[in-house]
């Protein structure tokens, strides 16, 4: 069986019944113009309608559909699969159990009374919903946007000159989110999304995941970019940077091909949206307004099936033998390469040039065959690589060719496929020079077709019982050059290395090109790309497996959508609620941290917020009420700031001072003996803050605190935790507890937290005969949690009705069973229970009259 939308799709374009009932309106087969056919459709009902799926469907979608298409002579479309796609592909890595849809644009442009007739095709035969996109807008999101912007700056390029990329065009970028649009409205035609899964595909559609997440809270999407990542320093520089990092974190697992660029990726999120990572049991995540998302690290691989079927043609045994012949027994040296700036062609050549002129003895021995690949772009870069290449070759050959050879064969026609095989069989090394690449799958196709076949060793007259052998020359700034440790890595900017490196290659010992030959082999044999496929299934399914059990909804507009995904437990506070309760009782305690709850964090103020102070003192007027203050802060500053709330408690340094209320001596919770520890903790603080541009030290009564809010965000983390395990080390004797926080690491003596001041109020109360029938607290950090720890457990200590009422601030993890946005709400929650207060207060003269005339009647 299958999803409602796509069975809607089908039975509309077999002709067929329906299965489901449906309303008297009818859907178009598919749609060819832009618009959410669920939008229109009377039975949609979003992403928590109950599903008709029972078959594990994927979706993939990306910008080119794996077909190929041609006209035939009667004016016909034909169409079939591009069995060189890694769409196509990586369709055997998710099962035969796993239905596939993709979701594309053709190769070959439409014309619009034939997309109807087209689309209704490829669903029925390919089972692929084609998105046609009109030429002007294609050009200025693919020709435009992705290659002009994203694909230059993502290869570190800067626009330092309308040469370089141009300036930044806000029409391409108003382009790409269109086209990502008609992407998005193609997927809403086929999927159920509470169960089918949707895997998108590289830099074109970066928006794609708002668009999905907006319409469906709970789609389970998964985005793979193929390209590099750049580091943060060039990744800021794009005028839509917040919006691009946004859109991506809008998925449920994001793919990376190299640690590098998840890393990259990473830091952005940091420097750019504040948000940090963590890895658990050996996975990254991104907290996300409640949402983990996951980071997935894993180059692709190949189709190995694909190559060795090529292997065993006829027409390739044929063409071996060819260029057998053709070079006679020289060392065939071999590049394959896009012919675009970053793939290093000139920078290959020069190093060749470089080898024929350190290494006279090579002339008329080795050969490099240098095949160029059509450019995928287009512009005047394009034609100047190709012009640098056709003229270094021609200098190359004419200083070093003689008659019979040419030190370099350029080859830039289209070849067939098996024809590229048969060079990769006959080259005793690859060489891979790129500056700058994505993944390169060119080494793992070399690997596989130097293990050849019987038929291929005989030709070449190689013993088929001796071990094959080959050699890379691989680039360290490509996405493979991790994976393959057997090869020798180089800077292809340092051309004199490289030269050096293919000499290396040619001189190395049989026995070694056999060893690296069989390590590399092991490697891309068992990492092909259906083994790609089914690991980033596997965490994808790993990352949506607790959507259901989730509270979703959706918040902000535009590309600034995103989606808040709590426990169910979790919920908003409502002052309605708890006003409700505070004014129906008579024995309250009220916990309140200042900083983050009652002020912003990182206010420059000197003073307390007076509208707080205000708050604060009608609640501590109230007879029923207890109400602390507990601070991280220093009992100085505390009691300058309240000085004018004569019954509030205040708890300085995380509650190792207590101060019940303004006539009370301040008094400590936990017991010190000394404070020698600060003299071996002070000067290493020192060191650090003299070394992280930036931190601080605060020095407090209790406790010291290395502060680096105003620290680069990177450096500051990293000298964290080497303070951290620093003052771990040498105080490793001593009774204190060291621990990092928000922008903190801090040294304070063992036991002092917040959760003892609560613990301190509940007692206090309990001796005094006051059970606490409601109990309210309210923080906004980790230090908070031991407080509402504390009151959530302290069951004992209330009265059996009592009510408790644990907040944090903001919508994450937490303890805590309510939230609130802001200190604004705070505040407004608070003046409530004031108000409530106050109004008590008036009635209750009015109370006692009545009273006092009931008694004299």
């Amino acid at each position: 069986m299958v999803s409602r939308s796509y069975s809607n799709l089908l039975d509309l374009a077999s002709g067929e019944s329906p299965f489901f009932s449906r309303e008297k309106k009818r859907l178009p087969r598919v749609a060819t113009v832009t618009g959410v056919l669920s939008e229109l459709d009377d039975e949609s009902g979003g992403s928590d309608a109950p599903s008709s799926v029972s078959q594990e469907r994927m979706i993939i979608v990306g910008n080119q559909l794996p077909l190929r298409a041609h006209r035939s002579d009667n004016g016909e479309w034909n169409f079939s699969w591009d069995e060189d796609s890694l769409l196509l592909q990586l369709k055997d890595g998710l099962g035969e159990d796993v239905e596939v849809i993709y979701i594309g644009c053709l190769k070959e442009e439409i014309d619009m009374s034939e997309q109807d007739d087209v689309a209704q095709r490829l669903l029925e035969t390919f089972k692929c919903v084609p998105a046609f996109i009109p030429p002007e807008l294609f050009s200025k999101f693919y020709h435009g946007f992705c290659k002009q912007h994203l694909w230059p700056l993502f290869h570190y390029m800067l626009p330092l000159s309308p040469d370089l990329g141009g300036r930044f065009d806000r029409s391409l970028w108003q382009a790409y989110v269109s086209v990502n649009k008609i992407f998005a409205d193609k997927v809403m035609e086929v999927i159920s999304p509470d169960d089918d899964f949707v895997w998108v595909h590289d830099y074109h559609l970066m928006v794609l995941p708002t668009f999905l997440r907006k319409r469906f809270n709970r789609v389970r999407l998964g985005f793979f970019l193929h390209s590099p990542f750049p580091s943060s320093e060039i990744y800021r520089t794009l005028p839509v940077r917040d919006e691009l990092l946004r859109a991506l974190l809008n998925s449920d697992l994001i793919g990376f091909h190299t640690f590098d660029y998840a890393r990259h990726f990473l830091s952005c999120c940091s420097r750019m949206l504040g948000l940090s990572y963590q890895s658990k049991r050996g996975y990254i995540g991104l907290e996300y307004y409640g949402r983990t998302v996951s980071i997935k690290i894993l180059p692709v691989g190949i189709h190995i099936g694909q190559l060795q079927l090529v292997l065993n043609l006829p027409e390739t045994e044929s063409k071996l033998a060819e260029l057998r012949d053709q070079f006679g027994g020289r060392t065939v040296l071999l590049g394959v390469d896009d012919m675009d700036i970053f793939k290093g062609i000139s920078l290959k050549l020069l190093a060749m040039e470089q080898l024929l002129i350190q290494h006279p003895d090579k002339r008329g021995k080795v050969v490099l065959v240098q095949i160029a690949n059509p450019a995928r772009g287009r512009g005047k870069d394009v034609q100047e690589v190709q012009s640098e290449t056709s003229a270094t070759v021609r200098r190359i050959n004419a200083t070093f060719g003689r008659e019979g050879y040419k030190p370099v064969v350029l080859i830039d026609t289209p070849l067939q496929f098996y024809e590229r095989i048969a060079y990769y069989v006959i080259a005793e090394c690859c060489l891979v020079t790129a500056v700058r690449d994505g993944m390169n799958l060119i080494p793992y196709e070399y690997v596989i077709c130097r293990q050849g076949n019987e038929k291929l060793d005989e030709t070449l007259g190689l013993n088929p019982l001796i071990p094959k052998k080959s050699m890379l020359v691989v680039s360290e700034f490509v996405g493979c050059s991790p994976s393959l440790s057997g090869a020798i890595r180089v800077n292809p900017w340092n051309i004199d290395s490289v030269a050096e490196a293919m000499d290396s290659a040619l001189i190395v010992s049989e026995a070694e090109k056999q060893l690296r030959h069989e390590k590399h082999y092991r490697y891309v044999s068992t990492h092909d790309v259906a083994y790609w496929a089914r690991s980033f299934l596997q965490d994808l399914e790993r990352a949506c497996g607790d959507h259901m059990r989730r509270r979703c909804w959706g918040i902000g507009f535009g590309l600034g959508f995103r989606v808040i995904a709590l426990d169910p437990n979790f919920r908003k506070l409502s002052v309605e609620h708890i006003v409700s309760a505070y004014k129906r009782t008579k024995s309250r305690a009220i916990l309140l941290d200042y900083d983050g709850a009652m002020m912003l964090h990182g206010s420059i103020s000197t003073t307390a917020n007076t509208e707080a102070v205000g708050i604060l003192n009608s609640l501590c007027k109230d007879p029923k009420n207890v109400v602390f203050i507990v601070s991280g802060r220093d009992r100085k500053t505390l009691m300058e700031w309240f000085s004018s709330c004569e019954k509030l408690g205040l708890a300085a340094e995380h509650g190792y001072f207590v101060r019940p209320n303004h006539e009370a001596d301040w008094e400590t919770c936990v017991s010190v003996p000394d404070f020698d520890w600060k003299q071996i903790a002070d000067p290493v603080m020192q060191l650090y803050t003299e070394t992280t541009d930036g931190s601080t030290i605060e020095t407090k009564e209790s406790a010291l605190v290395w502060n680096y809010q105003y620290a680069d965000p990177d450096f500051g983390s990293c000298q964290a935790k080497e303070l951290l395990d620093h003052l771990e080390s040498v105080l490793a004797n001593e009774p204190v507890s060291v621990k990092s926080g928000l922008h903190i690491v801090e040294v304070k003596p063992q036991g002092v937290n917040k959760g003892i001041v609560a613990e301190y109020l509940l007692s206090t109360m309990r001796l005094k005969g006051m059970l606490p029938d409601f109990v309210i607290c309210i923080g906004d950090d980790r230090s908070d949690e031991d407080m509402f720890e504390v009151i959530m457990s302290a069951r004992a200590s209330l009265s059996p009705v009592a009510e408790v009422f644990a907040c944090t601030v903001g919508q994450k993890p937490s303890k805590a069973k309510y939230y609130l946005e802001d200190t604004t709400e705070i505040l407004r929650m608070l003046q409530g229970l004031a108000n409530a207060s106050e109004q008590a207060a008036r009635n209750a003269p009015q109370a006692a009259q009545r009273a006092v005339i009931a008694e004299s009647k």
